[in-house]
């Protein structure tokens, strides 16, 4: 008897500890939060087409025979001049390595701010962008950034060297041209929701779970109550609707695509994508701005934005996208 009662007060405790924990997290973020909003960041500019100069004239040096060398830099001094000159337009190129929680949107905002703040029509800008999607919320935003771009008339190519799918194909779906490389992962148009639940086994262990709310579908699925069948069709539904305005932003943007053949959640490689004219070419994001600035019409510059990030903070993102990983995502 003793033994049983042992095992059932261990049980017990594992329960009380595991709710505890989850408390705690929820408390935890918030208060992390608040720490992160506290932060200020950089903003770093680096002029990548004179970094692309220096190493073409140090491979020259280092790589050329004496009698065709002093020929060589002679022409690469010439075409640095002429670019500082002549060059009118400006490439300014974005990163975007995005999580579930798509935290990378607070920099993305602002870089796309301090551009806005001097970039033209006759400039251009390019995302490296690389996400497998996340959380609706967040990429919502990290798509309407774009969209700033997008309505000032500034061009927009995305480029895709591994993956852009769900969440990130929506944000590559604003560009006006995307490029991919042969093997990048693209697509998967659809929207997902997975929620652990922990009714039976608590129920099985004498553990009540007390939940109160005011309107009918304030929560419709749950983690540790017991789920009904009103409650999953209301979230299918909303994971319908979801859909839904996905594919209303992929139509508005990229017309020719056929969404009946693309909009199942698949995925493609670059190669694939191209038949399915998900993406226009395919093309490394390398090529493109190393074509740019071989091509003397165009100064290149990086823009980052970028918050020093203490052990707080990565704690908070770590345990956001953990918990961002139990519901919605798209």
């Amino acid at each position: 008897m003793w033994i049983e009662y042992s095992i059932f007060l261990l049980e017990t405790a594992t329960v009380v500890v595991a709710i505890l924990l989850v408390c705690f997290g929820f408390i935890l973020l918030r208060a992390l939060a608040r720490a992160q909003k506290q932060q200020n960041g950089v903003l770093t500019i680096d002029a990548m087409h004179v970094s692309y100069q220096k190493r073409y004239f140090k491979l020259i040096c280092e790589t050329s025979e004496k009698k065709t060398r002093k020929g060589l830099i002679k022409e690469y001094k010439k075409h640095h001049k002429k670019l500082e000159k002549e060059a009118k337009r400006r490439l300014f190129v974005i990163d975007f390595k995005g999580d579930i929680q798509a935290n990378a949107a607070s920099s993305l905002r602002e870089e796309v701010t301090a551009i806005l703040q001097i970039a033209s029509p006759k400039d251009h800008v390019l995302m490296r962008l690389e996400s497998g999607g996340g959380v609706v919320h967040g990429y919502g935003l990290a798509t309407s950034q774009l969209e700033r771009l997008k309505l000032c008339g500034i061009p927009i190519t995305i480029s895709v060297d591994k993956v852009a799918a769900s969440g990130g194909y929506m944000m590559a779906a604003i560009a006006d041209t995307i490029i991919a490389a042969p093997f990048a992962i693209v697509g998967s148009i659809g929207v997902l929701a997975q929620i652990p639940n922990f009714n039976r086994w608590l129920k099985n262990k004498g553990v009540d779970f007390e939940q109160v709310s005011a309107g009918e579908y304030k929560r419709t699925l749950t983690v540790f109550g017991k789920n009904t069948e009103t409650g999953r069709k209301k979230l299918s539904n909303e994971l319908e609707e979801t859909h839904a305005l996905f594919k209303d932003l992929i139509k508005q943007y990229r017309p020719e695509i056929d969404l009946s053949v693309v909009a199942t959640g698949e995925h493609w490689f670059g190669k694939q994508a191209l038949k399915l004219k998900l993406i226009d070419k395919l093309q490394t994001s390398d090529d493109f701005i190393l074509n740019l600035i071989n091509g003397g019409e165009y100064k290149v510059y990086r823009i980052e934005y970028k918050v020093k990030q203490n052990v707080a903070s990565k704690m908070k993102i770590l345990a956001s996208n953990a918990l961002s990983s139990l519901v919605i995502k798209q």
